[in-house]
C-alpha cells in the first residue's frame, strides 16, 4: 500500500521539523515548505493528499493557500494551524473547506488523530467517487437498455430491492442481460464498495464446483499443492452470482442450502468453519419450478434463493426496445472503432424488428457491431445483414375484407387491427403502415371504437 503524502507548510523550521518527525514515525512521506508559494509549487507538481499549513505566513498565508489548493484538487484535505488563531478566521478557513482549525502549541495526540481522520474522509470521497464513475460507466441503468413498460417495472424493481441483503433470482432466455441485472443490484446496494464474484456454474465439472465455491485446504485431493480461498471467501461482504444455478449438482446444493441459512461451510478436505457474510444472486435460463418437479433442483434451495424474482422478458416480447437497442449499438460501435455510420434505413429496421432474435439482446448487438465491421457502412441497410436475417419471413397475417368495402372502411379496419397486433403502439403500428404517427392520431379522432393504445 502507497504511503499517504502530507505537505507540511510551516515558516517556523523548528515547529515544521517537529511535525515532519512525528508524522514521518506514523508512516506517512512527508513534503516539507517553509511558505505559501513554495508549497504551491510542491502541490502542482507532487501527488499531495493533505496539507498542513501555517495561518500567518510570508508571501502567502494560510487561508489564500487553503483556497488555492482546494481551487486546484477540491478532494485535498487542509488543516490550519496558528498560535494567533481568530474566530474571523476560523470561520473564513471553514467557509473554503478547511477539514480542521487548530492552535499552537501543536499535541502530538491531537495532530495525529486529525490527520488520521482527514486521510480516511478523503478515502471515503475518492471510493465513493470511483465508485460512482464505475456506476455510471458499465453498471448504471442506462447501460441495462430497454424503454418499454417491462423494462421500466425491471428498473424500478431493481431500484427497490437493492438496498436490501434479500436473495434474488434472475430468470431469463441466454442474451437478456442476467448478468448486467445481477451488476446492477450489487453497484446500487450498500455492498457496492465490496467484492462482486460470478461463478459460471456451467463450466465447473461436478469434482471442481465445491472447491471453486468453498476453496479447498492442501492435499485435499491430487493436485491441490496449497489451499485455496474459494469464491464465498472472496466474496465476504459483498455479492456472489451465481450464474446458470440449475447446474449446481444435487450434492453441493445441500452446502449451499447450508451457507444460506446459516452463513458458514467448511473448505473442502478443511474442518474448520469460516463464516461469510454475502448476498446471492442466482440466475437461470429454464424454469426452476419444472427442475424442482423433475427433483434435479432441491425445493428448499428453490425458496432460499427465490426470495426476489425477476423475470427478463425476452427481445420478442418487448419489441418496441429494438429502435432504441439498435441506435445505441451503433452509436458505441462508431465510438469504439472511430467510424461514422449515420443510421439504419427503416426498411431495415423493420426487418429487424420482426426479426425472431433467439439470442435476445446479445445476437441483436453482435449483429450490428458485425454489420459495422465488416462493411463500414453509411447507413445500414438490408444488403449489410446476414443472410439468415435476410432470408427472414414473418408469417403473413391477412385481414379478410370484401369486395366492395368502402376504401374509408378498410382504411379504418387495417389500422385498428394493425394498433391491436403492436398492442397499441402507435409509432410501431406507423412504421408497419408507413406513415407518420401524428396521422394515425389524426385517423383516431372521431373514431368510437378504438383498442386500447399506449
Amino acid at each position: 500500500m502507497e504511503k499517504k503524502v502530507i505537505l507540511i507548510v510551516e515558516d517556523d523550521p523548528t515547529v515544521g521539523e517537529s511535525i515532519r518527525l512525528l508524522l514521518k514515525k506514523r508512516g506517512y512521506a512527508i513534503l516539507l515548505a517553509s511558505n505559501g508559494k513554495e508549497a504551491l509549487q510542491l502541490f502542482r507538481h507532487e501527488m499531495v493528499d493533505l496539507v498542513i499549513t501555517d495561518l500567518v505566513m510570508p508571501k502567502m498565508d494560510g487561508i489564500e493557500l487553503l483556497e488555492a489548493v482546494k481551487g486546484l484538487k477540491p478532494e485535498t484535505e487542509v488543516i490550519v494551524i496558528s498560535a494567533q488563531g481568530t474566530i474571523e478566521k476560523a470561520v473564513q478557513a471553514m467557509k473554503l473547506g478547511v477539514f480542521d482549525f487548530i492552535e499552537k502549541p501543536i499535541n502530538p495526540k491531537v495532530i495525529s488523530l486529525v490527520v488520521e481522520r482527514a486521510l480516511e474522509k478523503q478515502t471515503l470521497i475518492l471510493q465513493n467517487r470511483d465508485l460512482r464513475l464505475k456506476l455510471e460507466d458499465k453498471f448504471h441503468f442506462k447501460n441495462i437498455i430497454g424503454r418499454s413498460e417491462k423494462m421500466v417495472k425491471v428498473f424500478e424493481l431493481i431500484d427497490h430491492i437493492a438496498p436490501y441483503d434479500s436473495s434474488v433470482l434472475i430468470i431469463g432466455e441466454s442474451g437478456t442481460g442476467k448478468e448486467l441485472i445481477a451488476n446492477a443490484i450489487h453497484y446500487h446496494s450498500p455492498r457496492a464498495a465490496m467484492p462482486f464474484i460470478k461463478v459460471s456454474c456451467a463450466s465447473l465439472s461436478e469434482g471442481i464446483i465445491e472447491s471453486e465455491l468453498f476453496g479447498h485446504e492442501k492435499g485435499a485431493f491430487t493436485g491441490a499443492i496449497m489451499s485455496r480461498k474459494g469464491r464465498f471467501e472472496l466474496a465476504h461482504n459483498g455479492t456472489l452470482f451465481l450464474d446458470e444455478v440449475e447446474d449446481i449438482p444435487p450434492s453441493t446444493q445441500i452446502k449451499l442450502l447450508r451457507v444460506l441459512q446459516e452463513g458458514e461451510f467448511e473448505r473442502v478436505g478443511g474442518n474448520k468453519t469460516i463464516k461469510v457474510n454475502i448476498r446471492i444472486i442466482a440466475a437461470s435460463n429454464r424454469d426452476l419450478q419444472e427442475a424442482v418437479r423433475s427433483g434435479v433442483f432441491r425445493e428448499d434451495l428453490y425458496y432460499r434463493l427465490n426470495v426476489v424474482n425477476i423475470k427478463l422478458p425476452p427481445l420478442k416480447d418487448r419489441r418496441d426496445d429494438i429502435a432504441f437497442l439498435v441506435n445505441f449499438f451503433i452509436e458505441r460501435y462508431n465510438q469504439k472503432y472511430r467510424m461514422e455510420v449515420k443510421g439504419i434505413s427503416q426498411r431495415t429496421m423493420n426487418l429487424l424488428m420482426d426479426y425472431e432474435w433467439s439470442g435476445n439482446v446479445r445476437e441483436l448487438e453482435n449483429t450490428i457491431e458485425s454489420v459495422m465491421v465488416i462493411n463500414s457502412p453509411e447507413v445500414i441497410d438490408i444488403p449489410h445483414l446476414p443472410q439468415e436475417i435476410r432470408d427472414f419471413k414473418r408469417r403473413p397475417e391477412v385481414i379478410p375484407i370484401r369486395i366492395g368495402t368502402p376504401l374509408e372502411e378498410v382504411e379504418r379496419e387495417m389500422l385498428i387491427q394493425t394498433l391491436r397486433a403492436t398492442k397499441g403502439n402507435k409509432r410501431r403500428a406507423a412504421q408497419l403502415l408507413g406513415i407518420n404517427v401524428r396521422t394515425i392520431h389524426r385517423k383516431m379522432e372521431g373514431m368510437e371504437e378504438f383498442p386500447s393504445t399506449s
